[in-house]
């Protein structure tokens, strides 16, 4: 369910809950308040002490490989709350990977390793049959869950779009409680947003029939993920809220840093970081996401427009997007050149060759250049430089009304290259350079 080196969203964890009062309980402890001597090893486990009621903190470990628990608490929840607390702090900001375990952890860390290494009993090794029976019945708890949410989907379609303005989103918060309890915490946040569309603008049922119908294909790709191609059926997965399995491409690059902003979770629990990267060899795009517990930043920022040499690990699925940063080789520097952009139908369609890979993608990342800034009755649009093709500029999600004007002041009329994601909707810039000039304009 984790594997050494892949950091787990707070969803996934909350997902490993046994209940939901443990669930609950576990975010209270998330953050760094109750917790001292947090630490941990590259070889992939958690120790920190918490404070309770009593005099004594409560000694809790983690194995991620397992993963398994242990915590000094009477509580027979497994894991309980201090466990779920501990990985949610790991799950946004990580853990010193350079100290050494305490006497405490490191005994059971030690006994957790003695017992690895004993001779297999015949039939393979223990914990990979364990690792086997846990995925199969978390395959057959997604698998439920799955068939409800098409039932629920079903409901909604038999029913009409009319009422769902009346009936409110209480029933779509239960049903995304239902996915958590299912562990696939992916439909949940796609349940949460499907619900939140009624009433929001003049178009919503449109948008909503479109929201049900993304999620219906989820829904049957999921009960068929074993027929799909390797990386369709790793997207699939990855949507559905499923750890990645195994690790993907590792590709070493002088990567620019394009554009990052930072997302609240709809709770206010979560904050999500979005840096966009680009390499200067190879120009593939490259999306790092940070997490931050409530009340924090996820940590230090990349600023726009610096060049950094680093190995970026690709996870598998997510169109070739998301990626971890690994290790990173001198100094970042400014970088001395506009980023190449493309025409506006380029950027059409190096969005149709992402859905392919991933149909659920909302966007994609391109430069585009050169365009100018056109105000129109229906909105502004960016407008190749040359003549040809448009694309509405759409502020939903990063983008922000003063960023457009801000991107209007800094052409003046004229060309200029913008960064931002291309959508179904649009285009969201999020950076823009003068003509000729290599600084960068953050707009979101």
């Amino acid at each position: 369910m984790t594997q050494q080196g892949v950091r787990l969203t707070a969803e996934q964890v909350l997902a490993l809950a046994p209940d939901d009062a443990s669930r609950k309980a576990g975010a209270r402890l998330g953050g760094e308040g109750p917790w001292s001597q947090i630490g941990g090893s590259a070889s992939g486990s958690l120790w920190g002490l918490c404070k309770g009621s009593g005099s004594t903190p409560y000694r809790t470990v983690v194995d991620l490989t397992g993963p398994a628990y242990t915590c000094s608490c009477p509580s027979r929840k497994f894991p309980c709350k201090h466990a779920l607390g501990l990985l949610l702090l790991w799950a946004a900001q990580g853990a010193d990977e350079g100290g050494e375990a305490p006497q405490w952890a490191a005994r059971w860390l030690a006994g957790r390793a003695a017992k690895a290494t004993r001779p297999a009993a015949p039939g393979g090794p223990a914990d990979e049959e364990g690792a086997r029976r846990r995925a199969e019945r978390r395959a057959a708890r997604v698998g439920a869950g799955v068939t409800e949410l098409e039932q629920r989907l079903t409901d909604l379609l038999r029913g009409g779009l009319a009422g769902q303005e009346r009936s409110g989103y209480a029933g779509w918060e239960e049903t995304a409680a239902r996915m958590v309890d299912a562990q696939a915490p992916g439909l949940a946040g796609r349940v949460r947003e499907l619900g939140a569309i009624p009433g929001c603008g003049p178009a919503w049922p449109a948008r909503m029939l479109e929201e049900a119908a993304l999620l219906h294909l989820l829904d049957r790709a999921w009960l068929g993920v074993a027929g799909l191609p390797g990386s369709l059926a790793a997207t699939v997965r990855g949507r559905v809220g499923l750890p990645a399995s195994g690790e993907g491409e590792a590709v070493r690059d002088h990567w620019l840093v394009l554009a990052h902003h930072d997302t609240a979770s709809p709770d206010g629990r979560l904050t999500t970081r979005r840096t966009w990267l680009r390499g200067l060899t190879g120009g593939r795009p490259a999306l790092v996401l940070e997490f931050g517990p409530p009340g924090r930043l996820p940590g230090p920022t990349l600023p726009v427009g610096l060049v950094l040499e680093a190995e970026a690990r690709f996870r598998p699925g997510s169109a070739g997007l998301r990626a971890d940063l690994g290790e990173r080789s001198g100094a970042a520097t400014p970088c001395r050149s506009t980023p190449a952009g493309v025409s506006t139908g380029a950027a059409l369609e190096a969005y149709g060759a992402a859905l392919r890979e991933d149909p659920w993608l909302d966007s994609w990342p391109v430069v585009l250049g050169p365009v100018v800034p056109v105000p129109g009755e229906l909105g502004w649009q960016l407008a190749d430089a040359e003549g040809g093709c448009a694309l509405p500029v759409t502020l939903s999600g990063a983008g922000s009304r003063s960023g457009l004007w801000r991107l209007a002041a800094l052409s003046g009329g004229g060309p200029v290259t913008v960064f931002g994601e291309c959508g179904h909707r649009g285009f969201t810039p999020l950076t823009a350079w003068r003509p000729g000039s290599p600084d960068p304009v953050a707009l979101g």
